[in-house]
């Protein structure tokens, strides 16, 4: 059998199931450094702390995905959320499925998270690895510590593919 996905746009409230949207929409900033900087704080709520886990930040050098592109795996964190943050203005993807013990292809959605926002998944959603459309790096806050933070299921009885 095979499964076609075509992303839609993403919003906070198509991706609340999955995680969050890490953006200063909506919220108000706190004038800091003299008047120089604002800061906005309170944009992602991150969940690191299961089994004594601690917050980590990282750099992915990402590579440019093509399209179609084949989904043979997808990957959860149960431990702790992960947050990505593009280090420059860009359109990235996102392929996920709701928390459980596999994913659940008839709930598998694709997201289109456009320039000048990130996405923090939460704790347990089951994912595919970073989808960038262009050779850049992204900034990673997610969890490291002591326990098993990354199940990997194979889909290899049905194609999966994500049209873009």
């Amino acid at each position: 059998m095979t499964i076609t996905i075509t992303p839609k746009k993403i919003t906070k409230e198509n991706f609340s199931k999955f995680g969050e949207l890490i953006t200063t929409d909506d919220i108000k900033p706190i004038s800091i450094n003299d008047g120089y900087a604002k800061r906005f704080d309170g944009i992602a709520n991150l969940d690191t702390s299961k089994d004594n886990g601690e917050a980590t930040i990282s750099i992915f050098s990402a590579l440019k995905r093509t399209f179609p592109m084949k989904i043979d795996m997808m990957e959860q964190h149960p431990l702790g959320s992960q947050a990505f943050i593009p280090m420059k203005e860009t359109t990235f993807l996102s392929f996920v499925a709701p928390n459980g013990d596999k994913p659940d292809l008839a709930k598998i959605e694709a997201f289109i998270i456009p320039p000048g926002l990130g996405v923090n998944y939460k704790a347990g959603t089951w994912h595919f690895p970073l989808i960038s459309t262009e050779n850049m790096n992204f900034l990673v806050v997610d969890r490291k510590g002591s326990g098993d933070n990354l199940k990997v299921q194979k889909l290899e009885k049905n194609q999966v593919m994500l049209k873009y």
